[in-house]
C-alpha cells in the first residue's frame, strides 16, 4: 500500500539538523470536541515510543517491526525483491480528552540506524483519525509540529544506551521541518510485538567499593528498572554478562560489550533502556543507583504446549528451549542471539522451524518472517540472503537459502493452509535455478563471491580435543558441498510435493530429474564402496545420505554402531537435528534418546549440570560466544513427535488425522504432554502401575486418531480416552 493509505496528507518530518544516531521528540497538538472511537497510526525510525497526553501508549515495544525498510542499502550486485514497513495501529480512545491533546513521539536508533546498514536520517509521521457523529476528522504530523530534545546521548543498538538527564531541557523546542518520505511498501501485520512479559526480582551476590553486581535467576533479555539516587552529573553505569566468575564477578568473555549509562540530573527517579534491550542473567552496577527489578521483554508468543516426564534433562530440554526461543524473538522475526547480533539467519531459523511451531503459537510471527526472507531475494539471481530482515552476514546456499522451501512447508504441515505455498512458490524455483548456476561437477560449491559457502556450523572440537579451538566453524570436517547438496535434495523433495498440492503436476518430472542427478552426484563423490560409509561416517555424515534415501542398509548399521559406541553428538546444528530425526524414524528411539541424554561434555545434559537457562551456541560452552542460541533445539519437536507419539497421519497436514505411537516408554515412569492444532487441544500421558500401562489420550473434535503400540492398534474417539495394557 501507498503511504497515503495509513497517513492520508501527513508529512515526514524530523529536525533541522539530524544524523543517523540523533533522536528526537516530535510533539503535535490536537483538538478534541467529541469522538466515538480516536485511532492512530504512527511510525517512527528506527524504534519509537508514542505518548498521548504525557501517558506512553506502547511501553516496552521495539517498534516498528524490522523489515527491509527501504531501497538504499541492498546487497552489493543484488537487487532485493521488495522493501516495506510495518505500520502500526493504535485505538487512543482512553488517551484521549475533550479539548486539546498532546502527541509525543520519542524517535530513533534501531535496526533503521544499525551501524552496518543505516538507511537514512530520524524522522516520523502520524496521522490521528477521530470518528464522531459529524464524521471523520484527522490530525496529521507537519511543520506546525514541534522538536524537542531527547535525552539519549550516546547509543549503538546492539551494545549501548546512554541518558543524559543533567543536560535535558525539556523547553527547547523548535519547528519541525519536512524531511524526505521512505520508498517502500506501507502494510499491516497481526505479527506480535515484544512486550512486558514479567517482571523478575533481583539478588546481589557481590560488592565492591564502586559497585553491586546482581542476579535476575536466569538468562534472559530485557532491562533493569533503576532508581536513580546521584547527584547532578553523576553518571550510572550498568554492565551486563550471561555468566559470572566463582567470585561473583561478570565473566568478562560473556559482557559482550553491553551497557546501559545514565547522567543524573539529581533527582530521584526511575529509568530504563528506551530503543535497546540486553542479553544477561547478571548485572554490574557502578554508582549510586538501586534496581527495582528487571524486565523480561520478548515478542507476546504464546506457549501452546506442555511436557513432563520423570527425565530431569528432557524437561530441562523442552523448558530451556522454550524460553531461548523466546528470548530469540524481537521485532518480528526469530533471531540468532540476543545480544551480539540479533539477526533472523535463515539457517538457525529453519532448522528450528518445525519446533517452534510445535511448541509454541508461533504462526503469525512466522509468516511475517517468511515474507521477510522473500523481500531480500535478489530479483536477478535468485539468490537468498542468510538474514531476513537483509543485514550482511555469513551463510550457505543450502542450510540458509533453502530456508525459502522449508518454512513455508511447515507453516503448510502444522496449519493446512496451502497459500502459504502457493505464494512462495515462484521464490522456491528462483532459488533452486540459483543453486543449479553454483555447482561444480554436480556438487554445489559456491555461493555468492566473496561471501561464505558453509556446509554444517558450529560443530564440536572432534580432532583436536585437548586444544582451545575458538575459531567459529573449525572443527566441521563434513564437506559443505555435501551439505549443500543435501538440502537442495530435500527442497526438490518438498517441491514435489508442494507442485502437487497447488496443482503444478507438471513441473514434477524436472523436480524428480534433477533430484536422481544430485542423487547420483552425491553418491559417486562421497561414498565409499569399500565400508559403505559416506565421509568417513562423521559428524553425520551418514545421516544426510539415509534422509535422502542415499546410502545402503550398511550405512544405517555403521551410523548406528558408531553413535553406540561414540556415546554424544559430534555434529553440528544441521546433523544434530538429522541424525536424532533418522534414528527415531528407524526405530532405534533408544538410540536417539541416549543421545539427547547422555550425561557428557556434548550434550543438553552438560549444559543443565552446568547451571545453564538458555542453550548455548556451542555444544563446548568454553568456545561459545554467546550462551542464548536456539539452532540446537530443533530436537524438541521429536519428544512431541516420537517419545510421545503424536505425529500426523501419513498424507495429511493441520493435525486432521492422527497417529499416537509412543516410543521408549519403557524409559519413563510417568510422561505427559499436549501441542495445540487447528482443531485443538493433543494430550497423550502414560504412567506405569505394575506390570501395567495406564494411558490417557484427549483427541480434539473433528479429529481422526488411532492408537499404536506394542503391536497393537486401535481407534481413538474424540475427547477423552483412558485405557490400561
Amino acid at each position: 500500500m501507498k503511504q497515503e493509505h495509513f497517513f492520508h496528507n501527513a508529512k515526514w518530518v524530523g529536525a533541522a539538523q539530524r544524523t543517523a544516531e540523533s533522536f528526537a521528540v516530535l510533539r503535535g497538538y490536537f483538538d478534541i470536541n467529541s469522538a466515538k472511537k480516536v485511532s492512530l497510526n504512527v511510525l517512527g525510525l528506527g524504534f519509537f515510543k508514542c505518548y498521548i497526553n504525557r501517558e506512553c501508549i506502547n511501553p516496552d515495544t521495539f517498534l516498528p517491526l524490522s523489515s527491509d525498510f527501504e531501497g538504499t542499502c541492498d546487497p552489493v550486485e543484488e537487487v532485493v525483491s521488495a522493501h516495506r514497513v510495518y505500520v502500526p495501529d493504535f485505538d487512543i480512545t482512553p488517551f484521549v480528552k475533550a479539548g486539546q491533546n498532546t502527541i509525543d513521539i520519542h524517535y530513533g536508533g534501531g535496526w533503521y540506524t544499525h551501524p552496518e546498514r543505516t538507511y537514512g536520517l530520524t524522522k516520523a509521521i502520524y496521522c490521528i483519525t477521530a470518528e464522531g457523529e459529524n464524521g471523520i476528522e484527522r490530525f496529521v504530523s507537519d511543520e506546525n509540529c514541534l522538536i524537542g530534545k531527547s535525552y539519549v546521548s550516546d547509543y549503538n543498538f546492539t551494545s549501548r544506551e546512554q541518558h543524559n538527564y543533567a543536560d535535558y531541557d525539556v523547553s527547547e523546542w523548535e519547528k519541525a521541518v519536512e524531511t524526505e518520505p521512505l520508498e517502500t511498501e506501507y502494510c499491516s501485520t497481526d505479527c506480535p510485538w515484544d512486550k512486558l512479559i514479567r517482571k523478575l526480582p533481583v539478588k546481589k551476590i557481590k560488592e565492591t567499593p564502586t559497585s553491586v553486581v546482581y542476579d535476575c535467576g536466569a538468562n534472559t533479555t530485557g532491562y533493569p528498572v533503576l532508581k536513580i539516587l546521584a547527584e547532578k552529573g553523576e553518571k550510572i553505569v550498568v554492565s551486563f554478562s550471561e555468566e559470572c566468575l566463582p567470585d561473583g564477578s561478570p565473566d568478562p568473555t560473556h559482557v559482550h560489550g553491553q551497557e546501559f549509562t545514565v547522567v543524573s540530573d539529581g533527582s530521584e527517579m526511575l529509568v530504563q533502556p528506551e530503543f535497546t534491550w540486553f542479553g544477561f542473567r547478571y548485572f554490574e552496577v557502578f554508582g549510586k543507583a538501586e534496581p527495582e527489578c528487571v524486565k523480561e521483554i520478548y515478542a507476546d508468543v504464546p506457549v501452546s504446549s506442555t511436557f513432563d516426564c520423570d527425565n530431569e534433562t528432557l524437561n530441562w530440554i523442552y523448558k530451556t528451549f522454550i524460553h531461548t526461543m523466546l528470548c530469540n524473538m524481537h521485532t518480528g522475526h526469530p533471531s540468532d542471539c540476543p545480544h551480539l547480533e540479533r539477526r533472523g539467519y535463515t539457517g538457525d531459523g529453519q532448522v528450528t522451524c518445525n519446533a517452534v511451531l510445535t511448541v509454541l503459537d508461533a504462526r503469525k510471527l512466522y509468516e511475517k518472517w517468511m515474507q521477510d526472507i522473500a523481500d531480500g531475494q535478489d530479483v536477478i539471481s535468485g539468490h537468498i540472503q542468510y538474514t531476513a530482515p537483509y543485514l550482511r552476514s555469513g551463510g550457505g546456499p543450502g542450510g540458509w537459502g533453502c530456508a525459502i522451501v522449508e518454512v513455508p512447508y511447515q507453516l503448510y504441515k502444522h496449519y493446512g493452509d496451502k497459500s502459504v505455498l502457493e505464494k512462495y512458490y515462484g521464490n522456491m524455483r528462483r532459488y533452486i535455478d540459483y543453486l543449479e548456476a553454483h555447482t561444480e561437477y554436480g556438487v554445489i560449491t559456491s555461493d555468492k563471491k566473496g561471501e561464505w559457502c558453509l556446509g554444517d556450523w558450529c560443530g564440536p572440537n572432534i580432532l583436536y580435543p585437548d586444544r582451545d579451538i575458538t575459531s567459529h566453524n573449525q572443527q566441521v570436517i563434513l564437506p559443505a558441498p555435501m551439505v549443500n547438496t543435501y538440502f537442495m535434495v530435500k527442497s526438490l523433495t518438498q517441491m514435489c510435493e508442494i507442485a502437487k498440492i497447488i496443482g503444478r503436476e507438471e513441473d514434477i518430472a524436472e523436480y524428480e530429474e534433477k533430484i536422481s542427478y544430485r542423487k547420483g552426484v552425491i553418491t559417486a563423490a562421497y561414498f565409499n564402496t569399500f565400508d559403505d560409509n559416506f565421509v568417513m561416517n562423521v559428524q553425520g555424515a551418514n545421516s544426510f545420505a539415509l534422509d535422502i534415501g542415499l546410502g545402503n542398509e550398511n550405512t544405517y548399521k555403521n551410523m548406528v554402531s558408531y553413535y553406540k559406541k561414540l556415546g554424544y553428538y559430534d555434529t553440528g546444528i544441521f546433523a544434530t537435528d538429522i541424525v536424532t530425526r533418522v534414528l527415531f524414524e528407524n526405530g532405534d528411539s533408544d538410540l536417539a534418546l541416549d543421545l539427547m541424554t547422555n550425561d557428557g561434555d556434548q550434550g543438553y545434559e552438560h549444559w543443565r549440570r552446568n547451571g545453564a537457562t538458555t542453550f548455548h551456541e556451542y555444544w563446548d560452552s568454553n568456545r561459545s560466544r554467546s550462551h542464548s542460541h536456539p539452532m540446537f533445539g530443533s530436537t524438541v519437536a521429536y519428544i512431541f513427535e516420537y517419545l510421545l507419539g503424536i505425529r500426523q497421519a501419513e498424507g495429511t497436514v493441520g493435525y486432521s488425522s492422527l497417529v499416537i505411537a509412543p516410543q521408549c516408554v519403557d524409559r519413563f515412569g510417568i510422561m505427559s504432554g499436549s501441542i495445540t492444532t487447528p482443531n485443538g487441544a493433543v494430550a497423550v500421558s502414560y504412567e506405569h502401575t505394575g506390570e501395567n500401562i495406564k494411558f490417557n489420550i484427549t483427541v480434539p473434535n473433528g479429529t481422526e486418531a488411532k492408537f499404536i503400540y506394542g503391536g497393537k492398534e486401535m481407534t481413538l474417539v474424540q475427547g477423552k480416552n483412558e485405557f490400561i495394557m
